[in-house]
């Protein structure tokens, strides 16, 4: 299956954010060639596969179909010290959702729409032209093909090259990159419509928090994403303590192991260059609190695709045309996740007793609120009550 010579946009990488900015541009009658190195999009995962309805609503897909695995609704926090925190709906809040399923959806979604889809091709170099860009994809048979395009949209993930090729700084700090690793279990004791989240700096999950996917009646992801300087072992270490203390884990079998990377310290403030946006994982479009990035790289590709589409028409592939993408998912999304990203920064400044002592406070609304922005005056006010947390209470404020 040859790959297209020329198209007017070459989408690299095919996850969420790549496939939804192939869908919309093709949508909008452009021609999208889009290419994911890997042999089989949506695997392998780096992802608890947990999205909210919330989130669900933003991709702007009906949460039906073989990709979705567990029905959830409502959520437990524990403490350091063991105190829960438990959130009820009157429905359906969330979805565990089967990421091999759902990734390979979304791109026969994008497919449908008129995008060229081609697994195991990875982009190695580019070249500029007059009329835009010439990439090298290498396809699955070792063979080379150039295509030249008008606009790129990297999508390609925590560890972009693409960007960094056209002069973009995605590097992370390693405060900002969570370590992340889950296992898939079988075998366990699971709260099928509740998601679980553990937290506790000593012991627990330092920097960060464990938790627990149901994916059906005893099976479920059980994963820990941590970061520096609070952790001192690699994730999998705590991991392992974690489940050989919980009597609902410790005789499970592991049916898959995942880790990777995922970029908590706020998006990127210029994620375009000449002929180019990034989105998704490679311009660091991640809820910082809870890590979760499906719902952020929809949105992310969607309005790439658009101002893809107007740079086109307007004939000008300029960055300083393709800053309005900068604004745009700003003011879409961007200014709720700075929010999150400094509640979370006032949250990792408490220690363990801190976290127990504010648990006393908190209700399920309340960490509804937090997570997605709202109430961090109460949070605050809460924290006023404890004079040593005075002036973190300003920071939300």
């Amino acid at each position: 299956m040859e790959i297209p010579s020329e198209a007017d946009v070459l989408v690299i990488g095919v996850g969420p954010a790549g496939a939804w900015a192939a869908k919309r541009c093709a949508e909008l009658g452009l021609k999208v060639v889009a290419v994911e190195k890997r042999a089989e999009i949506g695997s392998p995962k780096r992802c608890g596969e947990a999205i909210s309805k919330h989130g669900m609503e933003r991709i702007g897909i009906e949460p039906r179909g073989p990709w979705i695995i567990q029905e959830i609704s409502g959520a437990i926090v524990y403490s350091p010290s063991g105190k829960s925190i438990k959130v009820d709906y009157d429905g359906p809040e969330g979805w565990i959702v089967e990421r091999k399923l759902f990734d390979k959806h979304l791109a026969s979604l994008a497919a449908a729409a008129g995008a060229r889809i081609f697994a195991k091709t990875e982009a190695r170099g580019f070249r500029r032209t007059e009329g835009g860009i010439v990439a090298e994809l290498i396809d699955c048979c070792g063979k080379k093909r150039e295509v030249a395009a008008k606009i790129i949209i990297a999508a390609d993930g925590v560890e972009s090259r693409v960007a960094r090729q056209f002069g973009i700084n995605t590097t992370n700090k390693p405060i900002d990159i969570c370590a992340g690793a889950q296992y898939e279990m079988g075998n366990v004791k699971v709260q099928p419509k509740y998601i679980e989240f553990f937290f506790g700096n000593e012991q627990t999950a330092p920097g960060g928090y464990t938790w627990i996917f149901p994916k059906g009646k005893d099976t479920a992801n059980v994963g820990i994403g941590i970061r520096s300087p609070w952790s001192k072992r690699p994730a999998i270490e705590y991991l392992d303590e974690f489940i050989a203390k919980s009597p609902n884990l410790k005789e499970g079998s592991i049916l898959e192991v995942n880790s990777g990377g995922v970029p908590v310290g706020g998006f990127l403030e210029d994620m375009v260059a000449d002929n180019l946006i990034v989105v998704g994982d490679a311009s660091h479009q991640v809820n910082p609190i809870h890590g979760g990035g499906i719902p952020e790289a929809a949105v992310g590709g969607r309005l790439a695709a658009e101002v893809a589409a107007e740079a086109i028409r307007e004939g000008d592939l300029s960055k300083k045309f393709l800053k309005r993408y900068d604004r745009i998912w700003t003011e879409e999304r961007g200014n709720k996740l700075k929010k999150v990203l400094k509640l979370r920064m006032v949250i990792e400044s408490l220690d363990d007793k801190d976290l127990d002592w504010l648990a006393e406070y908190l209700t399920g609304d309340d960490l509804v609120d937090f997570s997605h922005s709202d109430g961090l005056g109460r949070l605050a006010k809460i924290l006023m009550k404890k004079p040593k947390l005075i002036m973190l209470a300003g920071k939300l404020m």
